[in-house]
């Protein structure tokens, strides 16, 4: 997919899913944000940048680490994650966490302005995972501390079906190579060739637990990366690609629940201690990109 358009199905797809997304993923994906978080070992004081921000769940958790004396910016490309995250800080008092709509291979912001960069559960959706890498390394001070989570190994993921299944609908090429940096040693080779430090990959398997065929259907197609596609679907189409995701997830089913595989990789790396040019010469494609 041509990168402007791939952009525009991410930002309109996560505008839909915004509203869905917390109470759908919140606890699916807690282990993944949980670990990466605790390897930067944030301290009181410290400035972090939260890239595909979402709703704010890492930027939080950091808030209330870092404490008043730091600060947290989330950045996002979807506009209404940006809100949603927005109306949460203010509902909650959390005068320490910002939160703007930005594009993760183009940030505005100045070098070397955090000390601890996260992306969790955002690489995937990104046009070119390494310009972005090189983004969050930009705007990392020297010696300052990275972290990228993304999902593992496609056999790995029992509710990777959603993808062929949908897009035997559409064409939606939403995530062509979804899985790709959670291959084997991908995204830590990423972070090596843009001269990342200290590269340290762990795989951590997990379970997404559903009390029934409902709430496993809206976190798949309601919540999720396929929401723009699930939303243009007539309610023929959305019985069809429904008997078929429940009919793939159906070896996980205990009694009227499911408890579907999944897995993650969480990368803890360290920004070089040189300083890097502004404005670096532009990037020719890697293997390693995830793209």
């Amino acid at each position: 997919m041509e990168p402007r358009l791939q952009r525009r199905v991410q930002r309109y797809g996560w505008d839909i899913a915004a509203a869905s997304y917390e109470s759908l993923w919140q606890a699916q994906i807690a282990h993944a944000q949980s670990e990466m978080i605790a390897r930067a070992r944030l301290e009181r004081g410290d400035r972090v940048l939260d890239v595909a921000c979402g709703t704010g769940l890492v930027a939080f958790a950091a808030a209330e680490a870092v404490g008043p004396e730091g600060r947290v910016v989330g950045v996002d490309l979807s506009g209404e994650m940006v809100d949603v995250a927005r109306n949460r800080a203010v509902e909650q008092d959390v005068r320490n966490a910002s939160f703007a709509r930005m594009d993760a291979e183009s940030l505005d912001l100045p070098d070397a302005s955090f000390d601890v960069a996260f992306c969790a559960l955002g690489l995937m959706y990104i046009p070119s995972p390494r310009r972005a890498v090189h983004e969050i390394r930009r705007v990392v001070r020297p010696g300052g501390r990275i972290g990228f989570a993304v999902w593992g190994l496609r056999s790995a993921c029992g509710w990777s079906a959603v993808f062929p299944i949908v897009d035997a609908e559409v064409a939606t090429e939403v995530c062509p190579l979804f899985f790709e940096l959670g291959e084997e040693d991908r995204l830590a080779r990423l972070c090596a060739d843009v001269q990342l430090e200290n590269v340290v990959a762990h795989r951590i398997g997990t379970t997404l637990d559903y009390a029934d065929a409902d709430e496993a259907c809206s976190a798949a197609f309601v919540g999720g990366p396929v929401a723009l596609a699930w939303s243009r679907f007539d309610d023929a189409v959305r019985a069809r690609v429904r008997m078929r995701y429940l009919e793939a997830i159906r070896p996980w089913q205990i009694g009227r629940g499911y408890r579907i595989p999944g897995e993650f990789v969480v990368v803890a790396a360290v920004a070089p201690g040189a300083a890097i040019a502004e404005s670096p010469r532009p990037l020719a494609p890697a293997a390693t990109a995830g793209r």
